[in-house]
């Protein structure tokens, strides 16, 4: 556990060169940190100069077992040396126990596979609407859906025009109509939006992107109750706080939630492929025929061995067990940072989002200060930082990365 020596002042810098190149030929949709990484492996990143970082961001939980892990690097190199695709026109010989080991995963019946996060809140979406014509019998063209403020499930036309984020909606309209917005954490205010036309209420059982919101106390299980006595899916997009990451497989377990489906993507691919997927009943999925919807990559070979790896993983329970014991730690020690440097510190397991007083500096200022200690972080909305290291992180590490947080804090 150490960063190497940065490389002399006024010493030609590949990443400055590819940096550069970068800004001269891709599109500005991303401000990334001026770090290029070049290898990785666990918790730790190294980038073009060697130089290590500790990755505290976990790419947004999509690398909630590491970098390169090396169970799920065998599996992918294992397939790569057989078939890695089909497509959905032809059956495959991974297919069919991806599909039936993770709809168990999640307690459901059937699975839909997609490859990005949007993709599976789209099909989430499209889903609801169908289902709510055929089983529930809503007068067609009039489903609604019911989404939360601050909410963050994807960047696709119809997913920015259910968000409350200007940022992410400006100039992208004409907006996708049927989607109702309340306030986050609003039983009251929910209730009050299901009507006769509701089809789904969908919700992030831990709003990531807004700066790791956790509902009140008993909000989930109050969703659950309301949508059941109205006769509407809940859908839970478990895309970052699903799959170990707030000491249980899903978020919604802390309620004892089960949704009518979850939305799954990020760490379903282990940081080494795209996967997503939609897990619900078979009286959900089951009213999908041919020809209705799909996916060229979607549930590939290659895909489903590498889930099929991580379904492995998480069914030991020991990377739920490491994110509610190294949780636990993780709060604690936040909880200790100067209360005149922190607002507020607020997360479950190994996710936390910490409001930095501004007076110290922007998120991306903070995030900037960390990186020149070895720390890697994100900001997000103003000066709040998300902390979300691999599963895998030992204490050790965790403990030298959150001293550099206090140091930054407390030295500037």
């Amino acid at each position: 556990m150490s960063t190497s020596t940065a490389p002399a002042a006024g010493a030609a810098r590949a990443s400055d060169e590819l940096i550069a190149a970068a800004d001269a030929h891709s599109a500005h949709n991303y401000h990334p940190l001026p770090v290029v990484v070049a290898s990785a492996e666990g918790a730790w990143v190294t980038d073009a100069e060697g130089r290590r970082y500790l990755d505290m961001l976990a790419g947004y939980s999509a690398l909630n077992f590491g970098h390169r892990n090396p169970r799920l690097i065998e599996a992918a190199k294992a397939q790569l040396d057989r078939v890695t695709l089909t497509s959905r026109a032809f059956h495959h010989d991974r297919f069919a126990e991806f599909a039936t080991r993770l709809a168990a995963l999640c307690g459901m019946e059937m699975v839909l596979p997609m490859n990005t996060g949007a993709e599976a809140v789209e099909t989430a979406v499209k889903t609801a609407r169908k289902w709510g014509y055929q089983v529930k019998g809503v007068p067609e063209g009039r489903a609604k859906i019911v989404v939360a403020a601050g909410n963050f499930h994807g960047r696709t036309t119809t997913i920015i025009s259910f968000s409350t984020d200007e940022e992410a909606r400006a100039d992208f309209g004409p907006y996708t109509p049927g989607f109702e917005i309340v306030p986050y954490g609003d039983l009251a205010a929910l209730a009050e939006a299901v009507d006769e036309t509701t089809v789904a209420v969908l919700l992030e059982p831990i709003q990531g992107e807004a700066g790791v919101l956790v509902p009140p106390d008993g909000y989930l299980a109050g969703v659950r109750e309301l949508t059941r006595e109205r006769g509407v899916l809940f859908i839970a997009d478990e895309i970052q706080s699903g799959l170990g990451r707030t000491g249980e497989t899903f978020a919604c377990e802390h309620e004892g939630v089960v949704p009518d489906m979850y939305v799954l993507g990020k760490a379903l691919g282990g940081g080494v492929v795209p996967v997503s997927a939609v897990v619900s009943s078979r009286e959900v999925l089951g009213v999908y025929r041919p020809g209705e919807h799909g996916s060229t990559f979607g549930g590939n070979p290659l895909a489903c061995a590498v889930a099929l790896e991580v379904i492995d993983m998480l069914e030991s329970g020991e990377y739920q067990r490491r994110a509610r014991e190294l949780g636990t730690h993780l709060h604690h020690e936040l909880g200790l940072l100067p209360s005149g440097a922190v607002r507020e510190v607020r997360g479950r397991g190994l996710w936390a989002g910490v409001d930095i007083d501004p007076a110290l500096g922007t998120g991306r200022e903070i995030s900037e200060s960390l990186m020149a200690r070895g720390v890697l972080v994100k900001d997000t909305h103003g000066s709040t930082i998300r902390i979300a290291p691999p599963l895998v992180i030992t204490k050790e590490d965790l403990d030298w990365g959150l001293t550099q947080l206090r140091d930054s804090l407390t030295r500037g």
